[in-house]
């Protein structure tokens, strides 16, 4: 699946959109502007973008707390996004929920959790209300290796696969559950290996390759539309800085690092606009329009008024 030129120049500014981000959100916690937590998802973006260019505008996302670039790919308003991140009233939750609890209905984002494992039995709900609506529509549900390991994942899974649901589960695979490698948690060498316990399809992508991401997704959701059920996506990734702002990374090496960063989604996307005719001109002006969106986000956001207590007590209390 290769988009055409417009939509390829669309997909190369929310790859750039995302790191862009991300990399401003980071600057902003060392500087102490951002409070509580964040996990970033630098590294990733080839996962989130493949995937969600893979469906329909119209077709549902459920996210995880390493969530940001599923809301950018999902065409989140980025000022809303940098609000909420600052604790600011315009954000999606009134500055209230922060980086984990980022909902966008208006763009069929449903969401994510700072709980690992929720939002798979959540998306697996939605769908069967896509079901019983023969909407038409699926639902793509984003997580990470650690959450498989959770009760939720398989009960889930087994009930999506009983009643044939419309949703795709998308396992991002970065390596590592917090500090600790995947396979030192994961009995079976991948783990879409766990679809067939359940009778369906477990796929293994380069999560780095967005041509290889947008094909998986994009034969699931053929498959979901026609009433066969779900597929588990596993896309083998890697994020670049830490499990959250505290993480310094003792537990793997700097030469580990160099040597998932030379597979960076971002510098292969651009290779192919290259060859298919996009100039490094036109490269440095999708980028400098998602510089500036981002730098246009954060004074909106630092300018924007916070909730005052008695409007955070009215959101928190019935």
């Amino acid at each position: 699946m290769k988009p055409d030129r417009a939509t390829a120049k669309e997909m190369m500014y929310k790859l750039y959109a995302a790191r862009i981000f991300e990399e401003r959100v980071n600057e902003m916690f060392m500087r102490g502007m951002i409070h509580g937590t964040t996990h970033l998802s630098i590294g990733q973006e080839g996962v989130a973008v493949g995937a969600i260019y893979a469906v329909n505008k119209d077709d549902l996302i459920m996210s995880s707390h390493r969530g940001h670039s599923h809301c950018i790919a999902k065409d989140a308003d980025i000022k809303k996004m940098m609000c909420e991140l600052l604790g600011r009233r315009p954000g999606f939750c009134k500055g209230m929920g922060g980086s984990m609890h980022i909902v966008d209905i208006e763009s069929n984002n449903y969401g994510a959790n700072g709980i690992i494992g929720p939002a798979i039995p959540i998306a697996t709900g939605i769908a069967l209300a896509l079901k019983k609506d023969k909407a038409g529509k699926v639902i793509l549900d984003f997580f990470g290796d650690g959450t498989s390991n959770a009760g939720a994942f398989h009960e889930a899974l087994n009930m999506a696969a009983l009643w044939k649901l419309p949703i795709v589960y998308i396992c991002e695979n970065n390596q590592y559950g917090m500090s600790t490698p995947v396979e030192k948690t994961v009995s079976v060498p991948n783990i879409a290996d766990r679809a067939a316990a359940y009778g369906f399809p477990g796929v293994v992508v380069d999560g780095n390759d967005v041509f290889a991401m947008m094909d998986a997704v994009g034969l699931a959701a053929e498959r979901a539309r026609r009433g066969e059920g779900p597929t588990l996506i596993e896309a083998k990734t890697y994020r670049w800085l830490g499990h959250s702002k505290s993480d310094k990374r003792a537990y793997r090496t700097r030469e580990e690092e160099v040597d998932w960063k030379a597979r960076c989604p971002i510098k292969r996307f651009e290779n192919y606009m290259r060859e298919t005719g996009f100039t490094d001109e036109e490269l440095k002006g999708v980028r400098k329009t998602a510089e500036e969106t981002m730098e246009e986000a954060v004074e909106y956001a630092l300018q924007a008024p916070t909730a005052t207590i008695e409007e955070a007590k009215a959101l928190v209390y019935a």
